[in-house]
Protein backbone atom coordinates (compact mmCIF):
# COMPACT_ATOMS: atom_id res chain seq x y z
CA UNK A 1 0.00 0.00 0.00
CA UNK A 2 1.34 3.42 -1.00
CA UNK A 3 1.74 5.81 1.97
CA UNK A 4 -0.49 8.86 1.79
CA UNK A 5 0.97 12.25 0.92
CA UNK A 6 0.92 14.89 3.62
CA UNK A 7 -2.18 17.03 3.39
CA UNK A 8 -1.51 20.67 2.56
CA UNK A 9 -2.60 21.67 6.07
CA UNK A 10 -0.26 19.36 8.00
CA UNK A 11 1.91 21.08 10.63
CA UNK A 12 5.15 20.38 8.78
CA UNK A 13 3.82 22.05 5.66
CA UNK A 14 2.73 25.04 7.73
CA UNK A 15 6.23 25.46 9.15
CA UNK A 16 7.78 25.33 5.68
CA UNK A 17 5.22 27.81 4.36
CA UNK A 18 5.88 30.20 7.26
CA UNK A 19 9.65 29.93 6.84
CA UNK A 20 9.33 30.57 3.11
CA UNK A 21 7.22 33.66 3.83
CA UNK A 22 9.76 34.97 6.36
CA UNK A 23 12.58 34.40 3.89
CA UNK A 24 10.67 36.29 1.17
CA UNK A 25 9.95 39.16 3.56
CA UNK A 26 13.57 39.44 4.67
CA UNK A 27 15.23 39.14 1.25
CA UNK A 28 15.18 42.92 0.81
CA UNK A 29 15.70 43.85 4.47
CA UNK A 30 18.75 45.65 5.78
CA UNK A 31 21.69 43.20 5.68
CA UNK A 32 22.95 44.77 8.92
CA UNK A 33 19.83 43.60 10.74
CA UNK A 34 18.88 40.38 8.93
CA UNK A 35 20.94 37.24 8.43
CA UNK A 36 18.72 36.27 5.49
CA UNK A 37 19.18 39.67 3.84
CA UNK A 38 22.93 39.46 4.42
CA UNK A 39 23.17 36.13 2.61
CA UNK A 40 20.97 37.36 -0.24
CA UNK A 41 23.13 40.49 -0.54
CA UNK A 42 26.24 38.31 -0.81
CA UNK A 43 24.64 36.33 -3.62
CA UNK A 44 24.23 32.78 -4.82
CA UNK A 45 27.80 31.66 -4.07
CA UNK A 46 27.52 32.64 -0.40
CA UNK A 47 24.25 30.76 -0.03
CA UNK A 48 25.61 27.70 -1.79
CA UNK A 49 28.71 27.77 0.39
CA UNK A 50 26.48 27.79 3.49
CA UNK A 51 24.50 24.80 2.19
CA UNK A 52 27.79 22.95 1.68
CA UNK A 53 29.01 23.86 5.17
CA UNK A 54 25.71 22.82 6.74
CA UNK A 55 25.67 19.56 4.78
CA UNK A 56 29.14 18.75 6.07
CA UNK A 57 28.11 19.59 9.64
CA UNK A 58 25.05 17.37 9.24
CA UNK A 59 27.16 14.46 8.01
CA UNK A 60 29.57 14.88 10.92
CA UNK A 61 26.70 15.04 13.41
CA UNK A 62 25.14 11.90 11.92
CA UNK A 63 28.50 10.17 12.07
CA UNK A 64 28.76 11.18 15.74
CA UNK A 65 25.33 9.72 16.40
CA UNK A 66 24.17 12.29 18.96
CA UNK A 67 20.45 12.69 18.29
CA UNK A 68 20.01 16.37 19.24
CA UNK A 69 23.06 17.38 17.23
CA UNK A 70 21.70 15.55 14.18
CA UNK A 71 18.34 17.31 14.55
CA UNK A 72 20.02 20.72 14.99
CA UNK A 73 22.24 20.30 11.94
CA UNK A 74 19.37 18.95 9.83
CA UNK A 75 17.36 22.08 10.69
CA UNK A 76 20.31 24.28 9.69
CA UNK A 77 20.69 22.41 6.42
CA UNK A 78 16.99 22.62 5.61
CA UNK A 79 16.90 26.35 6.43
CA UNK A 80 19.84 27.17 4.18
CA UNK A 81 18.37 24.97 1.45
CA UNK A 82 15.16 27.02 1.71
CA UNK A 83 17.25 30.16 1.11
CA UNK A 84 18.67 28.72 -2.11
CA UNK A 85 15.21 27.60 -3.22
CA UNK A 86 13.87 31.12 -2.59
CA UNK A 87 16.80 32.59 -4.53
CA UNK A 88 15.68 30.52 -7.50
CA UNK A 89 11.98 31.27 -7.03
CA UNK A 90 11.15 27.72 -5.96
CA UNK A 91 8.64 27.16 -3.15
CA UNK A 92 8.92 24.37 -0.59
CA UNK A 93 5.59 23.11 -1.97
CA UNK A 94 7.30 22.32 -5.30
CA UNK A 95 9.83 20.12 -3.50
CA UNK A 96 7.07 18.47 -1.45
CA UNK A 97 5.15 17.79 -4.66
CA UNK A 98 8.24 16.12 -6.15
CA UNK A 99 8.66 13.98 -3.03
CA UNK A 100 4.97 13.04 -3.21
CA UNK A 101 5.41 12.13 -6.90
CA UNK A 102 8.25 9.79 -5.95
CA UNK A 103 6.31 8.03 -3.20
CA UNK A 104 6.00 4.35 -3.90
CA UNK A 105 8.62 4.42 -6.65
CA UNK A 106 11.66 2.23 -6.41
CA UNK A 107 14.78 4.34 -5.94
CA UNK A 108 16.54 2.17 -8.48
CA UNK A 109 13.76 2.68 -11.02
CA UNK A 110 13.69 6.45 -10.40
CA UNK A 111 17.47 6.69 -10.86
CA UNK A 112 17.28 4.64 -14.08
CA UNK A 113 14.47 6.88 -15.38
CA UNK A 114 16.47 10.05 -14.70
CA UNK A 115 19.63 8.55 -16.15
CA UNK A 116 17.84 7.53 -19.34
CA UNK A 117 16.37 11.00 -19.82
CA UNK A 118 19.53 13.01 -19.05
CA UNK A 119 21.66 14.21 -21.98
CA UNK A 120 24.76 12.17 -22.72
Amino acid sequence: MKPSSPAPDTPGCDVLDRLAAVIEARKQADPASSYVARLFAKGDDAMLKKVGEEATEFVLAAKGGERQSIVHEAADLWFHTLLVLAHHGISPREVLAELARREGLSGIEEFARRSASSPK
